[in-house]
């Protein structure tokens, strides 16, 4: 695992000590829930502006998840060890 991709991801997920399943699979669903792209439907009637935070959106759902799958693969790999 590269540390700096490891970094990355528990900067993502705003952690600074060891995770847990428990505490990563809540700090995932708070993220999802915080930058689901639909969530900012009906924040403007401005459309350049919503499809703005839509794509914003997509791109924090993408990086929430790919921080989540390194952070899983590293617990998994600790309870190994």
């Amino acid at each position: 695992m590269e540390p700096a991709a490891f970094a990355k991801a528990m900067q993502t997920f705003g952690l600074t000590d060891r995770p847990t399943q428990a505490l990563l699979e809540a700090k995932r669903k708070e993220l999802l829930a915080t930058w689901h792209p639909h969530r900012y439907a009906n924040l403007t009637n401005n459309p350049r502006k919503y499809m703005q935070m839509y794509k914003k959106g997509e791109a924090m759902t993408k990086e929430i998840q790919a921080a989540y799958q390194v952070l899983a693969a590293w617990l998994e790999e600790t309870s190994k060890s």
